[in-house]
């Protein structure tokens, strides 16, 4: 029997509450490295730190930091320099290892059904086309692929992206999995819009899956037609785009098309329906599993147990290599408490070796999303990706204000599981539904799924102090200092991006006068009264002192604290003027934000107004929050 993760430790943060917040986290159980690596390995050793040590945290760069730097790096957009000559459409090379290696349905129809025994089901696009017309791209994401970029002139690329033209070498699918949604088992899923062509190996032998969303009907679509709308296709190819320039792990998007034909959607769920534009996004990722590719079969019961354990090798294999290659010299063993039998040998095991990468992976992914304030909107388990990748982009949103309940999501609100400050606890509920569902196919045990578990408090907590740290300019994590920020910035609804970009601003001088201490951060402590600014005051003081006490300018923890607080995000409001442009045929400013957010840490003199805050009009229904209808 697997912890229940709510009395495993209570995770969320003290900072991103108010001062009703109930207990800090601590984890639940001791624990030691027994041995360490005896040779140089390709796996990630787990570091370890005394969970009752109260010392400060020194703020370090990690593997995750140059990986971020790395993706901020890579270009999007219309016109990169530097892009060596790539290969057609046709020149694809294509592997299509998962429809080779995993179960399929043996039907091909795309009859509404329930799927048994197979990790998918193949299927060719049936999307209606109408002239349909590429409205935008990242040269970026071609280079992943090898493609060349002048393949996005060809006249008949938005054919064989949309579905319409068959693209030569694919091997079309959906895919079949479940999910808990809401917190309660939806059973089967599936892919009910989202057809993937099949996977493309690039120079560099790197896997890439290419998925077209919207394009038609397949056997898990239940009652809907399968199709995509314009304004939220946008919303995923910008947000993707976004993330991934942000340093965040994502899925991409190779481009977006619509279709020129109109579909039926019911946006509030209030019973009435609009004509909407259609359209298609391609989605590029290494791989699309998901903790439901997995859970929907250890559901089924023992006649399905094997593909959890089939599935789990593909994925090892294909994506995780570097854990199949371990071995005993490795001596990955972690002691996780006192007993004599509570060691967790992770070369004895290579699925809790796996289960611990994808806890620490999501722990990772989580903790970015606080620090950019991102909240994803539908954390169920079919929403959440075995690489650690933000995945699915429905009713998401950054904060505005800077508000511990937000959720972008309208049927999210009754009892707000996924909204900001959740995050990090569903993270790990949805780690322990996945846990469980390797435990039932006795791939784990208890010992390697509760390790897992505690591996992604552990990392969440390492990975959010350094980065609030970060956005604070600070040499060490200081909990009461950030606390009580993140406390008072909660009361008076400061704007959370703003904030931070201006604190950068702030020099260290003990000296400076009461009357000119909250100068910097003037554009966004609007309309606080006096005893609001006599907090921020205090907070001010304390704040200059842990700054003044390092060795690094105010020059440089400037450009340290600009590095990683952005300067423009993809607010949904900027988002909402470009889909309303974009249906009445102007996709000008969708391309303006593809070039904004290309670089969103930098000034980009003339760009100021994306940096502004909302308007009145960002808080009705349809812009701050959204349904899943899409």
């Amino acid at each position: 029997r697997l912890c229940c993760p709510s009395s495993f430790f209570y995770l969320r943060p003290l900072h991103l509450f108010s001062s009703t917040a109930k207990v800090p986290f601590c984890p639940s159980l001791p624990r030691q490295f027994r041995l360490s690596p005896s040779r140089s390995s390709s796996f990630r050793r787990m570091e370890s730190s005394p969970a009752s040590s109260s010392s400060p945290t020194p703020v370090t760069d990690s593997s995750a930091d140059s990986l971020a730097k790395d993706l901020q790096n890579q270009s999007l957009g219309a016109v990169d320099e530097g892009v060596k000559i790539k290969k057609k459409l046709e020149d694809f090379n294509w592997d299509h290892s998962f429809v080779k290696e995993l179960p399929g349905d043996p039907r091909t129809d795309v009859i509404s059904r329930e799927v048994l025994h197979a990790c998918y089901s193949k299927v060719s696009p049936s999307v209606e086309v109408d002239d349909p017309q590429l409205v935008a791209w990242s040269v970026s994401v071609a280079e992943l692929l090898d493609l060349d970029p002048k393949e996005f002139e060809r006249p008949d690329f938005p054919l064989m992206l949309s579905g319409a033209k068959p693209l030569p070498g694919a091997m079309s699918y959906a895919q079949c999995y479940g999910g808990h949604q809401f917190g309660m088992w939806a059973g089967q899923l599936g892919d009910g819009r989202a057809i993937t062509l099949g996977e493309v190996l690039n120079s560099k032998g790197e896997r890439w899956e290419l998925q077209l969303k919207g394009a038609g009907r397949t056997p898990y679509s239940r009652f809907a037609d399968g199709l995509a709308v314009l304004r939220s296709s946008i919303r995923e190819f910008l947000c993707s785009e976004t993330m991934h320039c942000l340093g965040i792990p994502t899925t991409r998007a190779l481009c977006l098309l619509t279709t020129g034909q109109n579909v039926t959607r019911d946006m509030f769920y209030d019973g009435n329906p609009k004509e909407e534009p259609g359209a298609i996004v391609c989605r590029v990722s290494q791989s699309f599993l998901r903790f439901g590719s997995y859970q929907i079969h250890a559901s089924r019961g023992k006649e399905d147990l094997d593909i959890v354990r089939k599935l789990a090798d593909y994925a090892i294999k294909h994506h995780f290599p570097h854990i199949e290659s371990m071995d005993r010299s490795d001596s990955l063993s972690f002691k996780t408490g006192d007993e004599d039998d509570s060691v967790v040998d992770l070369t004895s095991n290579k699925y809790a070796a796996w289960i611990v990468e994808i806890a620490e992976r999501t722990a990772t992914l989580v903790a970015r999303w606080q620090g950019v304030g991102f909240t994803h909107g539908v954390l169920n388990t079919d929403n959440m990706s075995i690489l650690g990748q933000t995945i699915d982009y429905g009713p998401f949103g950054f904060l505005d204000a800077f508000d511990p309940s937000y959720t972008p999501n309208t049927t999210d609100l009754p009892g707000r599981r996924y909204c900001f400050a959740n995050q990090p606890d569903i993270g790990l509920w949805n780690i322990a539904q996945f846990s469980k569902t390797l435990a039932v196919a006795q791939l784990i045990n208890q010992k390697e799924a509760n390790y897992a578990m505690e591996r992604y408090g552990d990392k969440f907590m390492d990975e959010y102090q350094a980065i609030m740290s970060k956005k604070l300019g600070l040499t060490k994590y200081n909990k009461e200092v950030i606390s009580k920020l993140l406390n008072n910035m909660s009361v008076d609804k400061v704007d959370y991006t703003n904030f931070f970009r201006l604190l950068a601003n702030v020099k260290a001088n003990p000296n400076t006068p009461e009357n000119e201490l909250l100068k910097p951060l003037k554009a966004v402590l609007l309309d606080i009264g006096k005893e609001r600014k006599e907090a921020w005051i205090k907070w001010m003081r304390s704040y200059i002192q842990e700054v003044g006490g390092s060795e690094v300018s105010d020059e440089e923890r400037k450009a340290r604290m600009d590095s990683v607080n952005p300067k423009y995000i993809l607010r949904n409001y900027l988002c909402q003027s470009a889909i309303d442009a974009a249906e009445q045929g102007d996709f000008s400013e969708v391309n303006n934000l593809i070039r904004l957010m290309k670089r969103p840490y930098e000034e980009q003199p003339g760009m100021e107004k994306y940096a502004r805050l909302p308007p009145a009009w960002a808080y009705r229904p349809g812009v701050c929050m959204l349904s899943c209808s899409s």
